[in-house]
């Protein structure tokens, strides 16, 4: 089984303007709280404020807003930390 989990750019690095660029362009994402660097090369139509899908450091496509609250809720309600915390509150 694969997660995939949004985020939202925050901002995205110009290849041309890197030293040694990278294969793909880059975005810095916040995934509800967490900011990560991912590669947006197969969302090319992404940018600054959009919400993207991320998987293994790959956004791999766009959702609006509303979809990704959505999924934000489901994630919470699945409350993944109880499971290491011993099934503590």
């Amino acid at each position: 089984m694969c997660l995939a989990v949004p985020g939202k750019i925050l901002s995205i690095k110009d290849p041309a303007e890197a030293d040694d660029p990278p294969l793909f362009r880059m975005g810095r994402v916040d995934f509800g709280g967490i900011v990560k660097e991912i590669a947006l090369g197969f969302v090319p139509e992404a940018r600054v404020g959009d919400y993207v899908i991320a998987h293994v450091g790959f956004a791999i496509g766009r959702l609006d807003e509303c979809e990704a609250a959505r999924i934000f809720s489901y994630l919470r309600q699945m409350d993944p930390l109880r499971e290491i915390q011993g099934g503590a509150p």
